[in-house]
C-alpha cells in the first residue's frame, strides 16, 4: 500500500553562495548551474517536498533577508545550502544565526569530471566548492548551527536519497510545530509512560494538546445524518469484507451503522477544530455505545495521528511519521508489542491493540468483523481484521524521561504468521527484531522504551535520525549491530550529553 502523495504546500528553499569578486559573468553561470542543480534534487523522485531556487546570494544583507523569509514562510520546511564559489563566511553569521529552519550543507559541484585536456583558470574560478563549502563548514561549526552535510554529485541516486531522507524529516517536523492534537478523556489510569509533559513538548516539538470531553465527541456523533452513516456503509461493504451478519439486513448491521455514526462524527469534531492527532481511553466513554473501533483505524488510514489510552505523546509521533512517510510504499501504524514467540531459532512478537491497527500496513484487503472485547463495558465493537505486509520496518516510541524527551526506535522484519490465527479477531502484526529478540527487548528496556510504539515500513532510521537531530530530541536505536553492553554505554553518554546541553 502506498501513502497519500506529497503535499504541494511543503517547499524547500535552495540557497547559493557567491560573492561580487568574479564579475557578472561568473555570477550568471552560477546561477544556471545552481538552477540546474535544484532541477536535478526535485526530479530525483527522493524529495517529499518541491525544490525552490532563490537567486544566488553575495552579501550579508540578503543574507539575513532570505534566512529571515525562510522563517516566516509556513510552506518551507527547511534549506539547502552549496557555496558554489568562494563566499567569505562572515557574509553568513547573522543568517545562520537567524534561521529557524532545518539546514542541509550541500557539499557539491556542477561538473561531474575534472575537463582535463581543457581546465584553466576560467573554470577554477566559477567551480570552487571543494573549498568554499569548506569555508561554509567552518562558520556552521563555530556558530555550532545544526545541520545535515551531504557530499557528493546530485546525479548520485545516494545524495538524492539522503537528501530525501532530510526531507522527509523536515516534513515532519513542519507536522509537528503546528499539530494540535485532541484528547477525549484522560489517560488510562495508574499507567506511568502515556504521561508526560505537555508544556515541554509544545515548547520542544510545537505540538499542542488539550483534553475535550468524551460527551463532546458523542454531540458530534449524534448530530451525523441517517444518509451520512448510509454513505459510509456504503463505503465499506465497497472496500473490505464484511462479515455476513454486519451487511444489509445481517442481524449486527445496527451495530455497523453506529460504527460508521462515530466515525463521521469524530472526523466532524477533528476537522472542525483544526486537529491532526486525537486519542481515546476504554476506560472514559461516556455516552459512546462502542469503543471506536473502525473510525479510529480509518482515520490513521487517512493521516491522522492517534493513540490509546490517552497517549498523546504516540499520537503526536504517528502524525509525524505519516507526514514523513507521505507517497512512499508502505505504510504506519499504532502498535503495541503483546505477547513473544520464545520458540529457539524462531523468536517473533506478536504486536497488536485491542482495536485500533492501521489499514495502512494491511497485506491483503482487511475484513470487517465485530466481535466481543471484553473490557470497557459497551457494545461488541466493529474492527478491520488483517495481517499486516512482510518486509523491512521499524517500532518507534516517544518517552518523557524527565528532562527531556527520549525516542527508542528498533529496526524489525515483519514476517507472515507461520500458523493462522482464527482465534484472534484483531489487526496484527508479527516481526522478528534485530539484532534479535533478547538483545532487542533487553535494550528496549533498559532505554524505558514506551509499550506504545509507532511501526512504520514508509520511514526508516534515517528519517528518524536527521527528526532527532532538527528537534534536539535523544534517539536510542536497536538495529542489527546493537550490543546491549555498548547500546548501554551510549544511553550514558547521552544523558552527560542532552544534560550538559541544556546548559549550553
Amino acid at each position: 500500500m502506498t501513502t497519500s502523495a506529497p503535499a504541494p504546500s511543503h517547499r524547500i528553499w535552495f540557497l547559493t553562495g557567491s560573492q561580487h569578486l568574479y564579475g557578472e559573468d561568473t555570477l550568471r553561470q552560477v546561477a544556471e548551474q545552481s538552477q540546474a542543480i535544484a532541477q536535478a534534487l526535485e526530479h530525483s523522485g527522493e524529495l517529499s517536498a518541491v525544490v525552490v531556487w532563490k537567486p544566488v546570494l553575495t552579501d550579508a544583507a540578503a543574507i539575513r533577508r532570505v534566512m529571515l523569509e525562510a522563517n516566516a514562510d509556513d510552506a518551507c520546511v527547511g534549506v539547502i545550502a552549496w557555496m558554489h564559489t568562494f563566499s567569505p563566511a562572515k557574509m553568513w553569521i547573522s543568517g545562520l544565526d537567524a534561521l529557524d529552519k532545518p539546514l542541509l550543507h550541500l557539499h557539491t559541484q556542477a561538473h561531474l569530471e575534472i575537463p582535463w585536456s581543457s581546465i584553466d583558470m576560467d573554470f577554477m574560478n566559477l567551480n570552487q566548492a571543494a573549498h568554499g563549502d569548506r569555508e561554509f563548514g567552518y562558520i556552521q561549526s563555530r556558530l555550532g548551527v545544526p545541520r545535515k552535510t551531504v557530499v557528493g554529485h546530485a546525479s548520485d541516486p545516494s545524495v538524492a536519497l539522503r537528501i530525501g531522507a532530510w526531507a522527509r524529516a523536515a516534513t515532519g517536523r513542519a507536522e509537528l510545530r503546528s499539530l494540535k492534537l485532541a484528547r477525549f478523556g484522560d489517560n488510562m489510569r495508574d499507567v506511568a509512560v502515556t504521561e508526560g509533559d505537555k508544556v515541554e513538548a509544545q515548547l520542544r516539538f510545537g505540538v499542542s494538546v488539550n483534553t475535550y470531553g468524551v460527551n463532546d465527541l458523542v454531540e458530534a456523533v449524534d448530530a451525523v445524518s441517517e444518509g451520512e452513516v448510509t454513505d459510509l456503509v456504503k463505503t465499506y461493504a465497497d472496500e473490505y469484507r464484511l462479515a455476513p451478519e454486519l451487511a444489509v439486513g445481517g442481524e449486527r448491521h445496527d451495530s455497523l451503522r453506529y460504527a460508521a455514526r462515530i466515525e463521521a462524527g469524530l472526523r466532524a469534531f477533528l476537522v472542525g477544530g483544526g486537529f491532526g492527532a486525537f486519542t481515546t481511553n476504554f476506560e472514559d466513554l461516556g455516552g459512546l455505545r462502542q469503543l471506536p473501533g473502525l473510525a479510529v483505524q480509518r482515520l490513521m488510514a487517512d493521516g491522522y495521528g492517534f493513540g490509546g489510552e490517552g497517549d498523546w505523546k504516540t499520537s503526536a509521533l504517528l502524525r509525524t511519521l505519516k507526514a514523513m512517510g507521505r507517497g512512499r510504499p508502505g505504510g504506519t501504524s499504532f502498535m503495541e508489542d503483546y505477547t513473544y514467540n520464545l520458540e529457539q531459532g524462531r523468536q517473533l512478537v506478536l504486536g497488536a491493540h485491542m482495536l485500533e491497527v492501521c489499514p495502512s500496513i494491511a497485506a491483503a484487503a482487511p475484513s470487517c468483523e465485530i466481535h466481543p472485547l471484553g473490557i470497557g463495558g459497551r457494545e461488541d465493537p466493529v474492527r478491520l481484521v488483517f495481517d499486516a505486509a512482510p518486509g523491512p520496518a521499524v517500532v518507534v516510541g516517544l518517552a518523557d524521561v524527565g528532562d527531556r524527551f527520549r525516542l527508542v526506535a528498533n529496526e524489525i522484519d515483519v514476517v507472515e504468521p507461520p500458523h493462522p490465527l482464527p482465534a484472534l479477531p484483531v489487526a496484527r502484526a508479527v516481526w522478528a527484531p534485530r539484532p534479535d529478540l533478547a538483545s532487542s527487548a533487553e535494550a528496549w528496556l533498559t532505554a524505558g522504551g514506551p509499550h506504545h510504539t509507532v511501526l512504520s515500513s514508509a520511514v526508516g532510521t534515517a528519517e528518524l535520525h536527521d527528526f532527532a537531530e532538527m528537534t534536539g530530541t535523544e534517539l536510542a536505536l536497536i538495529d542489527a549491530g546493537t550490543t546491549v553492553r555498548q547500546f548501554t554505554r551510549e544511553l550514558r553518554w547521552n544523558a552527560a550529553y542532552h544534560r550538559l546541553a541544556q546548559g549550553l
